[in-house]
């Protein structure tokens, strides 16, 4: 809370000096430059920011505030992102909760005129939410993850495009081309899913991870989530729930138990041992693979590189997300400025 206030106190007074200088307004093909400036967008999560980027393509200045590889439940905006939340024309928070100190920092600093659109909360109902081990009933906050389910993605995406095209409708054939490109996708993203997990043994369709990313993907396509190591305080489980989930684990017979790609956990390698299952610790929360400008950096990306490595683990085929295309959309070919 200390942090807040100094932050929101940091920018009172660089909304005293004003704002930074305007953007200069993008070129286009034939040297001449556009009569205004791109919208201004600031994203949360690397899922969402991606998102933003497909739809958006060239007619957006794109800001991530919240850096790959970091814990997005924790994460403390900087400074820097006062400034950058107070130009913003939009504000998209996955919100469900995830992301409190970002959402607070953005309210007490919008500008007159701006939007923020909390994605998660226009998506799913209240009778949708979904509680479990990292995120009980009793907290008050549902599991926030959607972005693993791909429609629930396309509902993102459509909810952008229409934030868009009601700031900016010069260009909204553009994000409508972008979003239907994307809608494409998702269908044969789906359709790769559902392959990849008729490859894998149904007896081993069965995920135990650290962090429970995959609430609202599992039902989806037939696959159980028997468990989550991280508590909803983010501390390590006591050693009582340490001992139920190895007892657990050898009555399903799991084959494999999945760490995170960024939070190595001793605890799980623990479980894996004990258990007798396979401790795989490259599975992907918010965390896009790759670098910039790759062509796996992407949501599309991250969701096929987690599916590889699920059936990998699970006996069955990787090959079918591997064949996947996870470029970025046609159109979207504008930067994105990322927290580092």
């Amino acid at each position: 809370m200390n942090k807040l206030k100094i932050l929101l106190a940091g920018l009172v007074m660089l909304v005293s000096i004003g704002c930074a200088a305007p953007v200069a307004p993008p070129a286009r093909g034939d040297g001449a430059t556009t009569s205004a400036p791109r919208l201004r967008i600031v994203a949360t999560v690397s899922p969402i920011t991606n998102v933003v980027y497909n739809i958006a393509g060239e007619h957006a200045e794109i800001v991530g505030i919240v850096p790959e590889g970091v814990n997005s439940h924790t994460y403390e905006p900087a400074p820097s992102d006062a400034r950058r939340l107070a130009e913003a024309d939009l504000i998209f928070i996955n919100g469900l909760k995830l992301e409190e100190p970002t959402l607070k920092l953005a309210e007490a600093n919008v500008k007159e005129g701006a939007e923020i659109v909390l994605l998660g909360d226009q998506t799913i109902t209240p009778e949708q939410y979904v509680y479990d081990f990292s995120f009980p009933k009793e907290g008050g906050s549902p599991n926030p993850h959607l972005w693993p389910n791909p429609f629930l993605t396309l509902k993102y995406a459509e909810i952008i495009r229409d934030k868009l095209m009601a700031r900016d409708p010069a260009h909204a054939d553009a994000y409508a081309a972008n979003y239907a490109a994307f809608a494409k996708r998702i269908q044969a993203l789906d359709e790769a899913i559902k392959a990849t997990i008729a490859s894998i043994p149904a007896q081993n369709r069965k995920l135990l991870t650290y962090h429970d990313s995959w609430a609202y993907f599992a039902p989806v396509y037939g696959m159980t989530v028997i468990g989550a190591i991280q508590p909803s305080d983010f501390a390590e489980p006591s050693a009582q729930e340490i001992v139920e989930i190895i007892e657990q684990l050898k009555a399903e017979q799991a084959p494999a138990i999945f760490g995170s790609e960024v939070f190595p956990s001793p605890v799980l390698e623990q479980i894996a041992r004990e258990s007798g299952a396979a401790y795989v610790d490259d599975l992907r929360d918010d965390d896009l693979p790759g670098a910039p400008g790759d062509v796996n950096h992407s949501y599309f990306g991250l969701m096929a590189e987690n599916l590889r490595i699920m059936a990998e683990a699970l006996g069955g085929d990787p090959s079918i997300m591997a064949a996947f295309d996870t470029r970025n959309v046609p159109g979207a070919d504008s930067a994105v400025e990322q927290n580092q």
